[in-house]
């Protein structure tokens, strides 16, 4: 067991899954003494020995329902569709008074799945730390990342109070910004920020590599900034992108019909030479890339 200030938020944290996210926070945790125990569950082959072996944790095995035993935060940082299955089988294991959280970017979906497998007094709090590069796997992960983001808290109107102040803290300590949002402005929101350009991204590196053979390996040579970028977040977990899309799916495709109108008209101004109407478009978007820039999320 690793000694913690008496500073520490909780006494055990049960990380289930450890890939990016969860070494991350593994790591920050561990840097900012925010528990005396950290256990990991993960069912990917070797993972749980790696994570170990990284240093990552005190405990670390493929049962989740033993990870959480006696946890007093628990934290999935699984592709959003295991969450469920996840849920059913450690909700009987779970403490009086214990936490459970996520790290999805997919949330209205998330409650409905984990909330009716988790007993009474069983604090619900929805999160989605908005970090992350296209890496994967518990070597991945590095303290930093949360360091200057946002994190996203979606709690249910009846959660307790001091259960979101418990989680809100944590991400504050490893250096987010907190933002609370209902579930369903997060997933409309996230629609656009995130799934969207992941949907693009998949869909322009699956257009280049349908291309001859000749084109696409001229493509592959000669992918300088925007192509080389697209490529970027293509090369993201294909299961937790599978799962964002499935899971979020009427807010995608709302967005994404919004976003095939104004591609519609965007060609349109293209064939018919228009190019004041792609000025001003241009115009505008530039704007909205300094804004980012500014408000430090670049």
């Amino acid at each position: 067991m690793t000694t913690a200030p008496s500073s520490a938020l909780f006494d055990r944290v049960a990380l289930i899954g450890v890939g990016l996210i969860g070494s991350s926070l593994a790591r920050a945790i561990r840097r900012h003494g925010l528990a005396r125990t950290i256990a990991v569950a993960d069912q990917g082959e070797g993972v749980a020995a790696r994570a170990l072996a990284l240093g990552l944790c005190d405990e670390a095995g493929e049962d989740a329902v033993a990870a959480v035993r006696g946890a007093d935060l628990v934290m999935l940082c699984t592709p959003v569709g295991a969450g469920e299955a996840i849920a059913r089988a450690i909700g009987p294991a779970l403490a009086p008074g214990a936490i459970v959280s996520d790290v999805g970017s997919v949330k209205a979906r998330v409650i409905e799945m984990i909330a009716p497998h988790l007993p009474a007094g069983v604090h619900l709090v929805p999160g989605h730390p908005v970090a992350g590069t296209e890496k994967s796997g518990p070597e991945s992960g590095f303290a930093e990342l949360f360091e200057g983001r946002w994190c996203i808290l979606t709690p249910l109107p009846t959660t307790d109070a001091r259960a979101v102040d418990k989680v809100a803290e944590l991400w504050r300590r490893v250096g987010m910004v907190i933002e609370t949002m209902d579930p369903d402005t997060h997933d409309k929101v996230l629609a656009i920020t995130s799934h969207l350009p992941h949907l693009i991204a998949y869909t322009i590196v699956g257009t280049a590599a349908d291309l001859e053979d000749h084109l696409s390996q001229k493509v592959i040579a000669f992918s300088a900034g925007g192509f080389r970028d697209f490529t970027r977040i293509a090369g993201s977990d294909p299961v937790m992108w599978r799962d964002v899309f499935l899971n979020n799916r009427e807010a995608v495709l709302e967005i994404l019909q919004r976003f095939t109108e104004d591609l519609t008209a965007l060609q349109r101004a293209i064939r018919w030479g228009e190019g004041d109407t792609l000025e001003a478009l241009f115009t505008k978007t530039r704007a909205i890339r300094q804004a980012v820039i500014e408000a430090k999320q670049a």
